[in-house]
């Protein structure tokens, strides 16, 4: 007569697989903090800038940063716990070191803005009023198309709005010959030569641009300008092969 196991003698033999428990624990762990750090960015990249002074802004991002810090301790210690035992699972240990890899990057990125934040409250005697911040592009779905990203700020005395218009110009060669084109002659979501701008902090541009057949891209310059009584002007150019390396 042949042996049958029964489902309860099953699962208790499942349960105490070698490294199973340390996995599944590990995994629940690792699962949480992502959710937490991702429902953060997420608010952000959607919601926009709402909270109600930069100072809120920079004071929140601190916080996140220090308990990334915390949790990324937490996990590397989990790691070397890991590391040093006699029965580890890999895909539990694969995953500890994935988890840290990717809690390291989302603090760079929160230091990033927290330092973005600190410059406008707090800036250098070299580097107040109107500024060209940054801009960044990623490639799109097609080789020649790019999305683009574009942040003005106002640094030092945020106290009233600034308002005005920003240009921009994509610098190249076509047959041989310099060519310039306006970022409205590229992309579908810019309308105008300039581009108007009216905000106390900082505000962005974005879309998506496409490279013209023949045209190769050499660098991008910004050129942005406030009217009425903080009258002022701010240039940056930018390296394209630098933009897009990425």
């Amino acid at each position: 007569m042949s042996e049958h196991r029964k489902p309860a003698e099953e699962y208790v033999v499942i349960r105490h697989r070698p490294g199973y428990r340390l996995r599944r624990s590990l995994i629940l762990l690792t699962f949480s903090i992502l959710a937490a750090v991702l429902g953060y960015v997420t608010g952000m990249a959607q919601g926009g800038f709402r909270f109600s002074t930069a100072e809120e802004s920079r004071d929140l991002l601190e916080e996140q940063v220090e308990d990334l810090r915390e949790q990324n301790r937490e996990a590397s210690q989990q790691l070397v716990n890991l590391e040093r035992g006699r029965t580890i699972d890999a895909q539990a240990l694969n995953q500890a070191r994935r988890s840290i890899v990717d809690l390291e990057t989302r603090i760079a990125s929160l230091k990033a803005d927290l330092t973005f934040y600190k410059n406008i409250m707090a800036p250098s005697e070299t580097s107040k009023g109107l500024q060209v911040d940054r801009f960044t592009m990623q490639q799109g779905r097609e080789d020649d198309t790019y999305g683009f990203k574009l942040v003005l700020t106002q640094i030092g005395d945020n106290k009233s709005y600034i308002s005005g218009v920003v240009a921009v110009n994509v610098i190249g060669m076509r047959n041989g010959d310099k060519e310039v084109i306006a970022l409205r002659d590229l992309s579908d979501d810019i309308d105008d030569l300039g581009v108007k701008f009216r905000f106390r902090y900082f505000q962005d541009v974005e879309g998506l641009l496409r490279v013209p057949d023949g045209f190769k891209p050499v660098e991008l310059q910004v050129v942005a300008r406030a009217e009425g009584r903080k009258s002022s002007q701010a240039e940056r150019t930018f390296d394209w092969d630098e933009l897009t390396e990425n």
